[in-house]
């Protein structure tokens, strides 16, 4: 299995850390957190990672290119422009070639999920895609019906609602996303013209017409450390 790690986001909320490096440098436990993720995958099967990035996109490489990581590490240039989730897979599309399902992680997620369990899961469904979704307080929610099927979307916040399959959408599951998600090489075929999109709204429309499934993730460790206040509790767990 192929991966692409997420690692081109400008880290807005870390302000105090990604003033002089990208957040995929920020470190954990005396690692960065693009080293967390590639240890993660390489060691729970992944053959060859791809790596997109934008800010401060030379450090990055030059952190790939010092390391040796014992698996093939990419990088999927995004430095003139920033192309959001689902662009940025489209751009890394040449990358995955072998037909085989490809998964997505964002660099700053910490997990113990078992990533060959979410596969072994992911190829049984017959889904597109896979989204890892926990049950946690959030204000965006993905949901679900009672077969783990996606059905919409919803910002607790504001009330804004984004509807797939409305006859489910009242009485469905909200869960919060984690980050991680794995799908079809067909994905590829169906995704829009447009150069930049995200894979919120991709998702959303696909799933009236293709079998998009959540993988409710219920292990010991899920974080997305890309707040203060989360980082720090990360910097506390790793100590």
């Amino acid at each position: 299995m192929k991966a692409m790690i997420f690692a081109a986001g400008l880290g807005t909320r870390l302000l105090e850390e990604t003033s002089d490096k990208p957040k995929a440098l920020v470190e954990i436990g005396g690692k960065t957190l693009l080293q967390h993720a590639i240890e993660k995958l390489k060691n729970e099967g992944v053959s060859e990672i791809v790596v997109n990035v934008h800010h401060f996109a030379e450090l990055v490489i030059q952190f790939i290119a010092e390391n040796d990581f014992r698996i093939p590490v990419y990088v999927s240039d995004e430095s003139n422009k920033l192309l959001d989730t689902g662009g940025g897979l489209k751009k890394a599309a040449r990358f995955f070639d072998d037909n085989s399902p490809v998964l997505i992680y964002n660099v700053d997620v910490l997990s113990s999920l078992n990533l060959e369990s979410l596969k072994a899961k992911h190829l049984k469904s017959g889904a597109l895609a896979t989204l890892v979704v926990r049950k946690r307080k959030t204000q965006r929610y993905f949901k679900f019906d009672d077969e783990k099927r996606l059905v919409g979307w919803l910002n607790k916040k504001t009330g804004k609602t984004k509807i797939s399959i409305p006859e489910y959408f009242d009485i469905s599951v909200e869960m919060a996303f984690s980050g991680i998600h794995i799908v079809q090489p067909k994905i590829f075929t169906l995704m829009p013209d447009k150069e930049k999109f995200s894979f919120t709204n991709f998702y959303l429309e696909l799933a009236n017409s293709q079998l998009i499934k959540g993988y409710f993730d219920d292990s010991e460790l899920g974080m997305d450390v890309g707040k203060p206040e989360q980082l720090a509790e990360a910097r506390r767990l790793f100590s």
